[in-house]
């Protein structure tokens, strides 16, 4: 049997191992392609190392581009938390009439194909003047970001005993009182996950920022990435530096959290 148990040890070890090169292999070519030169970035016989992708992206206004998506997402994630934080705490701890109707409509949103709105919510954007607006993106990435944080939320706050914030109220808080003091510090693993997964959705999100952002001076990175795609050429040297540049944010912001991260996502996951 302990022959039989390190042998199972060695397998998941080296399953675990090869699942590790396979994740980080695409992240290490995007990071060794963007210090080659064009010439060199498909050859397997010559590296020519060059700074060039770099300045060359930030004279294309990528910098620009980086510091947009930062602010749209960081406000839409931070507004999308916050509203489905409280929808998943009423959701959870009241009974109201209509309860079970208003919450299927919400997570029907995470069900609809939100794509098909792009060109209704073009039309509305663009006669209430919020096309090319940092407003009008803030307000499309909070709505699609809701449904599923909401569900996710609701499954954490389904694992915190209720008995926690109706003992915060028998002793005089009030209902978003005992939120904000008792009920919140102990779900915040579950609130980073949420967060995590609100912030990655607006920053990779490309259709809605086409059709809502055509001045150049307000895109954000996935618009910014595709001028690199030519019809005949593309600048892969330019589009692995750009791609190496997008994933830092994320990384720098969220690695610490992973902790946090883990644990919110897999109480997350108890079904209601």
């Amino acid at each position: 049997m302990t022959r039989r148990a390190r042998l199972g040890d060695a397998g998941v070890v080296l399953a675990a191992a090869a699942t590790l090169v396979f994740l980080l292999y695409p992240a290490a070519v995007i990071f060794s392609g963007s210090l080659q030169t064009n010439e060199t970035l498909f050859s397997r016989s010559h590296f020519a190392f060059t700074w060039g992708n770099y300045r060359r992206i930030f004279a294309a206004g990528f910098g620009t581009y980086l510091a947009n998506s930062l602010l749209i997402c960081l406000a839409a994630t931070l507004g999308a938390t916050m509203v489905s934080v409280m929808a998943a705490y009423a959701f959870s701890r009241r009974r109201f009439r209509g309860r079970r109707v208003l919450l299927a409509v919400v997570l029907a949103g995470q069900w609809f194909p939100w794509i098909v709105l792009v060109t209704p919510l073009f039309i509305l954007f663009a006669r209430s003047g919020l096309t090319n607006s940092y407003g009008g993106m803030i307000l499309c990435y909070t709505a699609i970001s809701i449904p599923f944080s909401v569900y996710l939320l609701l499954g954490y706050l389904e694992t915190v005993p209720r008995e926690l914030d109706e003992a915060a109220i028998v002793d005089g808080c009030t209902p978003l009182g005992a939120l904000w003091h008792v009920v919140l510090p102990v779900m915040l693993p579950g609130v980073v996950a949420a967060a995590t997964y609100a912030f990655l959705l607006c920053w990779t999100e490309y259709l809605l920022a086409l059709a809502l952002l055509t001045q150049p001076s307000m895109k954000t990175i996935p618009l910014g990435l595709y001028q690199f795609f030519g019809e005949d050429t593309t600048d892969w040297g330019a589009v692995m530096a750009g791609s190496a540049v997008a994933t830092l944010p994320a990384l720098v912001l969220f690695l610490p959290l992973q902790r946090w991260l883990v644990s919110g996502l897999t109480a997350g996951s108890v079904k209601q």
